[in-house]
């Protein structure tokens, strides 16, 4: 045995081994930390507010029978407390956090994605069809003879403004109710004051008046109260009848009928709607998976696949070139202020980054006004009479324009920094063996440049991919053709799958689903193959 070890085996041995069992100074730490008066009393107060939010959570998903996502609750919350209440499991209390967040604010929207895009959800197919049979019935109900006419007060336990309306109704008898899309509920009179024949305050509610209430004239009307004939609709502001539907769901069918007609809508429950003899559909339909046929009719649909591929190929073009434009000009910038001697170097630094210091949103909307053709400052300032965002071309040009101008800052602080990291040995051995300027950036500079930005450049052209502020607030994707206002010139596969989701012709939150599901295939498949290269030169220069 040597000295050192010999030593080394006296230094250990010499060691107060410590009390109570625990073992080694992290140990000791820990300990200590853990019995502190403070730590424990926020502990526990972080647990309890956790538990508390479980339990509020808890009655909802109950009453909505969503036992995956109570035994989601339920597992989460054991994990928290099984986490932090264990003195043994110091890397779980880091790592339970992170996961939360992870699957919280990651994963668990791109399965939210992912699985609307298996079904038609969408404005005509939001519930269930219990549902639609409710709003079917609900929608036919017409006032008859002999129906129970209201005193109306309409009231909320909100804001008067923006939160869910009630009906306070009294009936001939006197009697007082409060009507919503749940039901009709008796309400004690002894909680409701009655000036004349209309209830003008209650208990927990905030009655509207008429001057509130003629603000918010489609949500009075759409408000209807299921009973068990019909339901409860408004007429007027200050009136509601007690009407009987006309139309009946009839379960041996499977189908609605209308009473006054005698037409039969017979449930397609494939596509989730009720569907007559002549092709004739009803409005209200419910949500069914699709298998799918979500993410084929992107590709083979007429009507959508034609703007699919013309739009990714726009798509492409888009990124790519506000990519290398910004890093081009950002690079070109970069080598020409590569040089402390240059008077006034940080004054030219800040000037040049002042696009980037300022609200994009902003200047988007800027930019799109000096391009407009009768009062643009383009057009102005040259004497020009062009409509930049009328033709499909210039519009283009426009947008790319604009993102360099936005961009180019960026690209120039980076490159800045990378510049100042590369030996100058390596140009001036460059430059003793007879090379170029133009030599020396090519096969030095650049390669050594790509090397340490190209990972910023793989997420740079994700951003543009997806960049949807930069085509929303200049072009909203026009110009659009003459005979079609699905998908404008300009149009990037997000601004496209907005208009799909949120157009004017109804929500179609499926379809625009399986097409988020393509862009992410479309640039996870680029910038995997992008972060090969890189790894290849890394490989070449290390």
């Amino acid at each position: 045995m040597t000295t050192e070890k010999l030593a080394g085996a006296e230094g250990r041995q010499a060691l107060p081994r410590p009390r109570g069992g625990v073992r080694g100074p992290i140990n000791r730490l820990t300990v200590s930390g853990g019995s502190s008066t403070t730590g424990l009393v926020v502990k526990l107060v972080l647990l309890g507010v956790v538990a508390a939010l479980a339990v509020l959570a808890a009655p909802p998903l109950i009453s909505g029978h969503q036992w995956l996502w109570l035994g989601v609750l339920v597992a989460t919350t054991v994990a928290i407390f099984y986490a932090y209440l264990s003195p043994r499991r110091l890397a779980l209390k880091y790592f339970v956090p992170g996961m939360l967040f992870l699957i919280g604010l990651q994963i668990l929207p791109v399965l939210l994605t992912v699985t609307t895009a298996f079904t038609n959800f969408g404005d005509a197919h939001r519930g269930t069809k219990a549902d639609a049979i409710q709003a079917i019935q609900a929608a036919s109900v017409k006032q008859v003879p002999g129906s129970t006419d209201y005193s109306m007060s309409v009231a909320t336990k909100g804001d008067p403004a923006t939160s869910p309306l009630v009906f306070l109704l009294l009936d001939p008898a006197g009697t007082a109710y409060v009507g919503d899309s749940a039901g009709l509920h008796k309400i004690d009179s002894g909680s409701v004051t009655i000036t004349g024949t209309k209830i003008t305050a209650a208990d927990g509610y905030t009655v509207l008046t008429l001057s509130q209430s003629s603000l918010r004239p489609d949500d009075v009307e759409k408000l209807v109260v299921p009973t068990a004939d019909g339901a409860i609709r408004a007429n007027g502001l200050s009136r509601a009848y007690d009407g009987k539907a006309v139309s009946h769901y009839d379960k041996a069918c499977d189908c609605i009928k209308n009473d006054d007609t005698g037409q039969v809508w017979t449930a397609n429950n494939k596509d989730g709607l009720f569907v007559a003899s002549n092709g004739d559909r009803l409005p209200q339909g419910w949500k069914v998976n699709v298998g799918l046929r979500n993410l084929a009719d992107v590709l083979t649909d007429s009507r959508i696949a034609g703007h699919f591929l013309s739009t990714l190929l726009w798509n492409l073009a888009f990124a790519i070139l506000s990519v290398f434009t910004t890093f081009a000009l950002g690079v070109a910038i970069a080598l020409a202020l590569n040089s402390e001697r240059i008077r006034g170097l940080r004054f030219y630094r800040v000037l040049l980054v002042l696009p980037y210091a300022m609200p994009s949103f902003a200047m988007l909307l800027v930019w799109s006004d000096m391009f407009n053709q009768d009062f643009g400052l383009i057009n102005k300032l040259f004497g020009l009479d062009v409509d930049w965002l009328g033709n499909p071309w210039t519009a283009r040009f426009v947008v790319i324009m604009i993102q360099l101008w936005l961009g180019y800052p960026y690209m120039f602080l980076v490159a800045t920094g990378a510049l100042q990291a590369i030996p100058k040995e390596l140009g001036e051995a460059a430059s003793i063996d007879g090379a170029t300027p133009w030599a020396r950036f090519r096969r030095v500079t650049l390669p050594l440049l790509l090397v340490a930005l190209s990972p910023l450049l793989i997420s740079s052209f994700a951003y543009n991919f997806n960049n949807f502020n930069a085509i929303r607030l200049t072009t909203d994707g026009g110009p659009f053709p003459a005979t079609d206002s699905t998908t404008g010139a300009t149009d990037l596969l997000v601004t496209y799958t907005y208009r799909l989701a949120f157009g004017g012709s109804g929500a179609q939150f499926g379809l625009a689903a399986a097409v988020s599901i393509y862009i992410f295939v479309i640039v996870t498949i680029i910038a995997a193959v992008s972060f090969r290269r890189t790894r290849s030169q890394e490989e070449v220069f290390s």
